[in-house]
This record gives structure tokens, C-alpha cells and sequence, in this order.
């Protein structure tokens, strides 16, 4: 019978109990996290695994600035082969006075059983799964009036420039986003750009002259997502006063509105959007902020269409990308320009409430603005000529 093939237990049958005898020696460990307990942290670790107990006490130590809310550990699976087992945890922590809800990252665990207790020989990120900013040294802590800035291998003074730029920033997206949001944002700086990948779980050469991107998971369902933003120190670095405040204001616009952030947005709307709070209040001309899109305009390559999501990968080109952000924006600052901010800030909360990308775009545009996409995209073409031409 088909029954027999999925594998399930026997009516009555209780489960493997070495899963609860993990998760308790997972329990202890996470208690010793909060408490900061050395000792506590590194007995989950094999007596034999001298190596992994001194990376792991450096771990915890790396850990002794952050405020830790929580920090718990969720067996997912366990797979046994008798004095041995793999096992799939979800680590959750939040940060005491900016987390509302934990981050979760996934790790790959194995153990093996000595002496009738489970011990911890390997600890890693699952598949996919990115490095922890505390696996990469110590972490320096610098507190803002809105922002908690967590570093390693970062200059104290270099953190606290940082702080004061978010605390600029977070004021600047609350008076253009009429949503509520929480208003404090978690920035991560990693000593480099590798160290910026690896938060990322993603290739070095994805991120290279990206000066931040934020993390976080898109949707409004339950509580609001905890957010990263993480700064490439590298780009970061050459870019003046103007440029890093506009880049902290476009990814705190992320953290805003990531809650109204959905399968349905596209990409021109949210990265547009951002890039429009970003520049919203510096002056900033259609052609200095759009130079890239302005020397295909003038080259009589005006785009037959906004930007698609795939005109903002990575793997395009520069000069794509940057056409695709620069288009974006303008599509948001015309909307801005012409039906008025509050008109643009409901249009893209109606596009996020929508469950599915067909027709949400739609149904927003002739709500908001009476139009039809191709309306839309026609009047947006016009904009940018006359802007940029």
C-alpha cells in the first residue's frame, strides 16, 4: 500500500527520545548564552573536540557586548545513527530593545553520544544559511538615539559616525512614510567586504561597491520582521557625507516598510520608493541622481518599460542596475511629483496587502491614480524624457 511508503510510526509509538535528550543539552546551552556562562556554553561541546570548545568560548566571549532579549534553540530534525547524529536546529535570538521578533538562522549540528549524554561535535550554518557577525571576532556595540551599531574589526569612532548617520536617517523615513514602524534599526558593520558576503551567505562579487543592503523577511503576517541592515565597509568607506546618508535612508525605508513589503511589490516600487526617501530631502536633480539612465536617454535609448525584477540582479552589469534603481526612482518621484506623497506611500501599501503579484499593481494604479499599467508606463516614459532628455 502507498501507506507504507511515507515512512510513518506505529500508532502509539513514542519518538526517538534522543531528539528531547538534544534539545535539553541545546536548552542548557542557551541558558548558559544569556547568562554569559563560559563554561556552561562550552559543556555542551564533545570533552574530545578541543578545537571546536575553544572556538565556541570565543564565540560567547565575541557575544559579551550585545543585549541579548532571548536566545533559544529548536531541534527541527535529528538523524541518528546510533552513538552518532545530525541535527537540524533553529537558533532564535532577539536584541533586547530593537528585536520584536527573533531572527532565525538555521544550523547543521552533529553529536555523538558518550556516556549516556549527547554532546555537540560540529556546529555549522545549513545549507544556504549565512555566518553570525560574532563567528568573525569580537563584537564593539554602539548605541544611538535610534540605532544599535554592532562591529567587528571596525574602529570604535568609525561606529559611532555610523550611529550618528541612522539616527539622521530614521527621523527623515519617519517623515516621509506615514505607516507605523518601530523606529530603530540594527546595523551590522563587518570588517570587509568577504566578512560582508559571508553575513550574506552569498559570493563576494555580488556586493562589490554595494555600500548596505538589509535583510529581513518581507510580509506583514504576525509581528514585524526583524531587520539587519549591513554596511559594506568597503563601499561604504569612498562614499562622502551625501552618499552615506542617502544609503542609510534608503535601507531604513526597508526596515519601514518591510511590514507592507510583499511577493506582490515589484522591485521598481521598493527600491524605488527607498531610493525616493533617500533623496527626498537633498536637492538632488533628476540628472545627479539618475546620471547613468540620463546617458541612455540621451543616447536614444529611452526604456520601452519600467524596470523589471531582473533588471536588479547583481549578475546584469553595474550601469544595468544602476538604470533599473535610477528608473525606479523616478517612477516614485513622478507619482510623488504629480498625485502627492500620501497618494504614493498608498500606493504601495495597497500592493503589498495584495497575496499574489498578478493584478495587485493594477488594481493599486487605477485605485490611486486612475490609470492602467500601460497608462502609467507611458506617462512614466514621458517623465523621464522630459526629466533626462
Amino acid at each position: 500500500m502507498l501507506l507504507s511508503a511515507v515512512g510513518c510510526s506505529a500508532p502509539g509509538s513514542a519518538p526517538d527520545a534522543a531528539t528531547g535528550a538534544v534539545q535539553q543539552v541545546l536548552d542548557r546551552r542557551a541558558a548558559a548564552v544569556l547568562k554569559h556562562d563560559a563554561a556552561g556554553y562550552a559543556d555542551a561541546v564533545d570533552p574530545a573536540a578541543s578545537g571546536l570548545r575553544t572556538a565556541q568560548r570565543a564565540e560567547l566571549t565575541n557575544l559579551a557586548q550585545v543585549p541579548l532579549a532571548s536566545w533559544t534553540y529548536e531541534v527541527a530534525a535529528l538523524d541518528r545513527d546510533g552513538a552518532s547524529a545530525t541535527a537540524k536546529v533553529d537558533l532564535r535570538y532577539r536584541i533586547q530593545g530593537y528585536d520584536s521578533a527573533p531572527v532565525t538562522t538555521a544550523r547543521t549540528l552533529t553529536l555523538h553520544l558518550r556516556g549516556g549524554r549527547w554532546y555537540v561535535t560540529g556546529d555549522r550554518p545549513a545549507a544556504g544559511a549565512a555566518q553570525l557577525l560574532w563567528q568573525q571576532g569580537p563584537v564593539t556595540v554602539v548605541r544611538g538615539a535610534h540605532s544599535l551599531v554592532l562591529g567587528v574589526g571596525q574602529d570604535r569612532a568609525r561606529l559611532h559616525e555610523i550611529a550618528a548617520a541612522e539616527d539622521a536617517a530614521v527621523p527623515a523615513v519617519s517623515a516621509a512614510w506615514p505607516g507605523a514602524w518601530a523606529g530603530r534599526v540594527v546595523v551590522l558593520v563587518p570588517g570587509s567586504l568577504d566578512a560582508m558576503a559571508a553575513l550574506l551567505g552569498a559570493p563576494a562579487a555580488s556586493y562589490r561597491g554595494i555600500a548596505a543592503v538589509t535583510t529581513g523577511e518581507a510580509g506583514g503576517a504576525g509581528a514585524a520582521p526583524a531587520d539587519r541592515v549591513i554596511v559594506n565597509p568597503d563601499a561604504y568607506a569612498v562614499l562622502g557625507d551625501l552618499g552615506r546618508a542617502v544609503v542609510l535612508t534608503h535601507e531604513t525605508t526597508h526596515v519601514a516598510t518591510r511590514a507592507h513589503t510583499s511577493a506582490a511589490t515589484p522591485m521598481w516600487l521598493s527600491e524605488g520608493y527607498a531610493d525616493w526617501v533617500g533623496y527626498r530631502r537633498t536637492g538632488r536633480t533628476a540628472p545627479q541622481a539618475a546620471p547613468e539612465l540620463q546617458k541612455a536617454v540621451r543616447a536614444g535609448d529611452l526604456p520601452a518599460g519600467l524596470p523589471s525584477d531582473a533588471d536588479f540582479g547583481f549578475d546584469g552589469g553595474a550601469d544595468r542596475l544602476a538604470r533599473a534603481y535610477e528608473g525606479g526612482w523616478l517612477a516614485c518621484r513622478m507619482i510623488a511629483a504629480h498625485w502627492g506623497e500620501a497618494t504614493l506611500a498608498r500606493l504601495y501599501t495597497e500592493v503589498g496587502a495584495q497575496p499574489h503579484r498578478e493584478g495587485a499593481l493594477e488594481k493599486a494604479l487605477s485605485d490611486q491614480l486612475g490609470l492602467t499599467p500601460g497608462e502609467f508606463t507611458t506617462q512614466w516614459r514621458a517623465y523621464v524624457r522630459t526629466q533626462l532628455g
